[in-house]
């Protein structure tokens, strides 16, 4: 940090504002030098005083480090919404020479220098990021809440700059659809919906104050005051982060690769618990089912169409008969609903689980308004009495979820709902969608808490199943959060993104991107949801790409109906393929959700994460990766008979399809299917698939199909599957799991695959048979065993498949040898 504050105070007294704002931005960023004065090194942390300051500086991992500046006038703020990890006692060295500090883990290493002043960061060797202006004032024209707390003047922010190479691309900001290189970008740090956007937005409902580079390291600032990320929107070489006021810290996560950096990121912030094992399945959801005769016949229907469902989601005419007025009713509508627990129970016997909407908002229309001011469970005006506003929905006030009483009266709520037998909570409008500036909540102003309240929506759902139904997963679909929200158990969705080829185009990138920053269940309302139209095409593509993104669930206004049992029978039979494809995958799906919970691993990676040293694909995301290996290009535009798809050099790959092999390193236009998308499998992947369910309730390991992509390039492989009852929190822990591990390898004149099962102290090994696959196999096996005997075979010399059967057994170990 190489300049000094104007002002040496957080928060500027009114009369101040006058004066800035007469200032031009420029003269604000130019301040005299910041001077070292000393620098102590205490058990934990390194402490740098300066002329105008002090650093505190502390590492949580080899990894991971903190850094804190606290100005003149000022005291630390230690209170952190998004980290959870507790610094340990991280080996250190420290040095001090002429005119440079070294304060260094076993990775990382933070070099101060005292004049002229800078502090930067390198990771074993490499620079990472330095400070270029440091803490710093820089004015504001536009306001980042609902309204200019200062009536049009400009306001004045603190900040923080770095410095940039100038060839590095950036990622970040939560949700945004700007292009995967948001290089060159001003973002707002402020929830927001976007409705009916397209191909982009720049501001969208779920916001974090996060920077990732190229370069493999992520820089977090931990503060959720609404703001500004400029990603060097100047054009010269600076990453600045703007706001309100608050504490000035960030950390700096590193990593050998991506990988090491999500999964250090989400040890720092927390990892994502299991989702319940239904949550991968189908939904059936509209804007919305309006009776209990309504929703029963559409899940009838998928029954009787043999397509397979696992929740019906219900939207806010459960509570009303009208879209607006009704708002903070939370109570089924008697009329059209008069028996919901027997319509929640009948729909389980059929293992299909029930979700209904809640807002934060609670209309004076509503039959609960007067037990909400009674209560004082709403925000308020200075005064401290309910602060009313209109907004889409009514005359409404919002339920203050920082204080004690709106979350007691939340929760209690959702309580009594789990007792009638939902199974799910959808929280809608939790940015919030209208939130007043003026607006005063329990911790702090609108504008103060504005970023976290989804984050504390979610919070208390997850804390009250912990302490009420300890043993069961929730489930909790949100469109708004903030950083660490995945750690509560979040399944987020992009908003109300248009039903058009250009909201389907917005829709990878902006998956991608939050997978990399923690929250690894983005996905969108797959068909779109905004505006009625009926575009049968768009319907099919963007179902076949929902396969491989992280929640399957359709979901529109109802003029032009989102569920596929109501679509033209061309249609139909591609999203039931498509549907049923998702439930094929489940066990390699559900392994993917153990991936993220243990490492933090995204569902949908970027292919920088395959290639990070090659630039050229650092701004893709056109293509991508399900999971380690599948590589998937969604169709994105209308009447498209081709698409490009890169192979990554890393390996070849084989078409999911038809079995193809191509070549990886190269970009190939590959002819389009009607019935899927491009998809392909790395060679040597083992992909563990089932045969397809009517609902996950039905769903076993028992049989499982695997598929093992032979290749001679591959002479070893690994692959597994995860497994437990699909529904206990924290299996994995509690030790009631099995972990399948899949190994091969080449010999002279074989092919050799084990099966190895592990299990906790709490779970019973099943008898299993297992069908197994082996792909690109190009001439007959002279002899397979299985478990030392030999065994039956069929192989085709057409496609090059061998298949076989290993028969039911409880052993932890299984081989099979292939003499080729």
């Amino acid at each position: 940090m190489t300049s000094n504050p104007i002002v040496k105070l957080a928060v500027l007294p009114i009369a101040l504002f006058s004066l800035f704002a007469g200032l031009a931005p420029a003269a604000l960023a130019q301040n005299a030098g910041r001077i070292f004065a000393s620098a102590t090194l205490h058990g934990g942390y390194l402490e740098v005083r300066t002329s105008d300051g002090v650093y505190l500086i502390k590492p949580y991992t080899r990894s991971i480090i903190e850094t804190t500046f606290v100005p003149d006038g000022e005291k630390a703020d230690p209170d952190s919404h998004a980290v959870v990890l507790a610094p340990a006692a991280v080996t250190t060295t420290f040095s001090d020479k002429a005119n440079k500090i070294e304060y260094a883990t076993l990775g990382l290493v933070v070099t101060v220098t005292k004049s002229p002043f800078q502090i930067s960061y390198a990771y074993k060797g490499k620079q990472l990021v330095a400070e270029k202006k440091g803490y710093m004032h820089v004015t504001d024209d536009v306001a980042t809440g609902s309204k200019d707390i200062n009536k049009g003047r400009p306001r004045v922010l603190e900040a923080i700059e770095f410095a940039l190479d100038k060839d590095e691309a950036l990622y970040g900001a939560g949700a945004r659809a700007v292009g995967m290189n948001r290089r060159g970008n001003r973002f707002t740090l402020y929830n927001k919906a976007d409705y009916g956007y397209g191909a982009t937005s720049k501001q969208l409902n779920y916001g974090m104050p996060i920077a990732l580079s190229s370069k493999m390291y992520a820089l977090h600032f931990d503060n959720a005051r609404t703001g500004y990320l400029d990603f060097d929107s100047k054009k010269d070489n600076s990453l600045r982060w703007e706001t309100i006021g608050g504490r000035k810290t960030y950390q700096i996560v590193a990593g050998d690769k991506w990988e090491d950096v999500i999964d250090n990121y989400t040890y720092l912030t927390g990892k994502q618990p299991m989702p319940p094992r239904w949550a991968f399945g189908n939904f059936a959801m509209r804007f919305g089912y309006h009776s209990e005769a309504e929703a029963g016949a559409v899940v009838d229907k998928f029954i009787a169409d043999d397509i397979p469902l696992d929740a019906i989601v219900f939207d806010l005419y459960w509570f009303g008969k009208e879209v607006k007025g009704t708002m903070g009713n939370l109570a089924w509508d008697a009329d059209n609903f008069p028996n919901p627990i027997g319509m929640i129970s009948d729909f389980k016997q059929k293992g299909v689980q029930t979700v209904v909407i809640s807002e934060p908002f609670v209309v004076d229309t509503s039959s609960r308004w007067k037990e909400a001011v009674d209560k004082k469970i709403l925000g308020t005006d200075a005064n401290g009495k309910p602060l009313a506003y209109d907004f889409f929905f009514g005359h409404t006030g919002l339920i203050d979820i920082f204080g004690q009483p709106g979350k007691d009266w939340l929760w209690n709520i959702y309580k009594g709902l789990h007792q009638q037998g939902v199974a799910g909570v959808w929280g809608d409008l939790g940015e919030p969608e209208l939130h007043p500036t003026e607006m005063r909540h329990a911790t702090g102003g609108a504008d103060d808490v504005h970023n976290i309240y989804g984050h504390q929506w979610a919070k208390l759902v997850a804390e009250g199943y912990q302490q009420d139904f300890p043993t069961e997963r929730p489930f909790i679909l949100m469109r708004a959060g903030y950083s660490g929200t995945q750690r509560y158990g979040i399944i987020p969705w992009s908003g109300d993104v248009d039903r058009s080829w250009a909201g389907l185009q917005s829709q990878p990138e902006i998956s991608l991107q939050m997978g990399m920053q923690g929250a690894g269940y983005m996905h969108s309302d797959l068909g779109g949801f905004a505006n009625p139209v009926l575009d049968n095409e768009l319907y099919a593509r963007w179902l076949q790409y929902g396969v491989f993104q992280p929640v399957f669930r359709p979901h529109a206004q109802e003029e032009v109906p989102s569920e596929p049992v109501y679509r033209e029978d061309k249609t139909k039979a591609l999203a039931r393929d498509a549907i049923r494809m998702r439930y094929r995958l489940l066990p390699y799906n559900y392994t993917l959700a153990f991936d993220n919970n243990q490492k933090g691993l995204p569902l949908m990676r970027p292919m920088l994460y395959e290639e990070p040293g090659n630039a050229k694909v650092r701004a893709m995301s056109s293509t991508y990766l399900w999971g380690k290996d599948f590589l998937v290009t969604p169709v994105l535009t209308a009447g498209a008979t081709k698409a490009d798809v890169y192979f990554p050099a890393t390996s070849a790959w084989f078409d999911f399809y038809s079995g193809e092999r191509q070549a990886g390193g190269a970009t190939k236009s590959v002819k389009l299917s009607a019935d899927h998308v491009p998809v392909y499998v790395r060679a040597g992947a083992f992909i563990p698939m089932t045969r397809v369910v009517q609902t996950t309730r039905d769903y076993s390991t028992r049989n499982i199909e695997l598929h093992y992509y032979h290749d001679s390039s591959v002479k070893t492989a690994t692959g597994k599957l995860y497994d437990d009852d699909g529904l206990t929190a924290q299996a994995f822990e509690r030790g009631q799991y099995e972990l399948l591990t899949f190994t091969s390898k080449v010999y002279r004149r074989g092919l050799s695959i084990n099966i190895d099962s592990a299990i906790g102290d709490n779970y019973r090994r099943p008898e299993r048979s297992i069908d197994l696959t082996v792909h690109n196999v190009s001439s007959k096996p002279a002899s397979v065993r299985v478990d030392g005997t030999v065994a039956a075979f069929s192989w085709d010399a057409g496609s090059k498949l061998l298949t076989l059967v290993l028969p039911p057994s409880a052993l932890p170990a299984r081989t099979v040898n292939i003499a080729l």
